[in-house]
């Protein structure tokens, strides 16, 4: 009964739907690209000539995890066939650079009966695969009908999705115990996902672990950091009120020579916030550089006859794709949406490049790989951005504490990689005798 209600209201809401939709694509076009697509109506034929496997990805950062877990995957079936959908415009983005020939990628079916049929009657996957934490009602009603296994992989949940789903137990329990599998991140993720009546077969670990930073990216911060005099820090994907806060934090500081001893580099986490948050900082005194403006050769590089202090800059990162540019190009890294009661944005991907980070007390979303990498030295927690900034610019400025940090980042990311094997050898369960649905 409770998810026929569900299903009525998705159905109502179509149009507003569409109409954010609408709203969303003035600022990110990809937004307008394949509408149809989210209601089920298709004009790319399924693929052919192996077992197909639906992945599904939602945004950025579990499309590069799905990089990872396809390349681990197609190494040991060669022959499928990929139908990749996301919910956001960046993902889809990100996500068309993992197509091959004979894949398709096409928006998420609206979670509503008759879509998802659809989706299901034109792709006939053979397997489905969802990451992390997207789990639709129907989605799971429908491929329990067809007899589709659908498998959670990556999979998180932290306290706060665990208490809001157990608000909603009537809807949440029956898509949860529905899954054919899930293989969890963590033990504490497991563990909440059993309370929801998940079958969870395996703690596999995280996949972004077995990300390795992007070699071109790493040789173009080599050749930028050459020409700086002063350490770099970085606000790494702020979210919406972190740079005001940034910014009452660094006029908080009592000598100017602190605040300009260092570059400062802000990469906002949503591309659509990238005009406001350059007006911003313009508008309380800042002058703002911005990645897209700069040349081959980087960002302005520090005059060598100055005598006076720098005029106070913000370098800001408005470019997609290029997270292990700044952190490689970073001395460290401050942690986005973990100062604001957001959750905390994950931080293996500057572990990963050797940038210590200073995080803030909010990193529920990534709650124990915030903590491992707490005990390992490659994270430091401080109680607010004000603490933040003040523990950066010292370990920016002091080489060899840095350097320990450093040194701790990379053997932290070293230790916990291997989860994308794993998870492609469990999922081969399924693709051994395609079902050719």
């Amino acid at each position: 009964m409770i998810r026929a209600l569900y299903s009525v209201l998705m159905w109502a809401a179509q149009p507003l739907l569409r109409r954010k939709l609408r709203r969303r694509s003035e600022q990110e076009p990809g937004y307008a690209q394949q509408v149809p697509e989210r209601f089920g109506v298709y004009t790319t034929p399924r693929p052919s000539g192996g077992p197909v496997v639906w992945v599904h990805a939602v945004s950025l950062g579990e499309t590069r995890a799905a990089a990872l877990l396809l390349e681990a995957l197609r190494h040991r079936v060669p022959q499928m066939r990929l139908v990749l959908t996301h919910g956001t415009a960046t993902g889809r983005a990100a996500g068309a650079a993992l197509l091959r020939e004979g894949d398709v990628q096409v928006w998420q079916p609206w979670d509503t009966p008759a879509i998802v049929r659809r989706f299901w009657q034109h792709f006939r996957p053979d397997l489905g695969v969802v990451l992390e934490t997207e789990i639709w009602p129907n989605w799971v009603a429908q491929a329990q009908r067809v007899h589709l296994p659908l498998v959670l992989v990556n999979a998180r949940l932290s306290e706060k999705s665990l208490r809001q789903a157990l608000r909603l137990k009537a809807l949440s329990r029956p898509a949860y115990r529905g899954l054919t599998a899930v293989f969890a991140q963590t033990p504490d993720d497991r563990d909440r996902l059993l309370q929801l009546g998940a079958s969870v077969q395996g703690v596999f670990g995280n996949l972004k672990f077995d990300a390795r930073p992007n070699p071109a990216l790493l040789a173009l911060s080599l050749a930028w950091r050459q020409r700086l005099t002063r350490p770099v820090v970085l606000l790494a994907s702020s979210r919406d009120g972190e740079e005001q806060m940034w910014l009452d934090a660094v006029r908080a500081l009592a000598q100017w020579q602190d605040v300009g001893s260092v570059h400062w580099l802000v990469v906002p986490r949503h591309p659509q916030r990238f005009d406001d948050v350059a007006a911003l900082l313009q508008s309380q005194g800042w002058a703002v550089s911005r990645r897209s403006d700069w040349s081959e050769q980087g960002p302005p590089a520090d005059a060598a006859d100055r005598t006076e202090p720098p005029a106070p800059t913000v370098w800001l990162g408005d470019s997609l794709g290029e997270m292990d540019l700044y952190y490689d190009l970073a001395d460290v890294a401050l942690l986005g949406g973990s100062f604001a009661p957001l959750g905390g944005q994950n931080l293996i991907e500057a572990t990963a490049c050797g940038c210590p980070v200073v995080m803030g007390p909010h990193t529920f979303n990534f709650a124990e790989a915030a903590e491992l990498a707490e005990q390992a030295g490659a994270a430091i927690r401080v109680a607010d951005l004000a603490e933040g900034v003040t523990m950066a610019l010292h370990l920016a400025n002091s080489a060899q504490e840095e350097n320990a940090h450093v040194q701790a980042c990379l053997e932290f990311s070293a230790q916990h990689r291997g989860a994308a094997a794993r998870t492609a050898q469990a999922l081969c369960a399924w693709l051994s005798e395609p079902a050719g649905r």
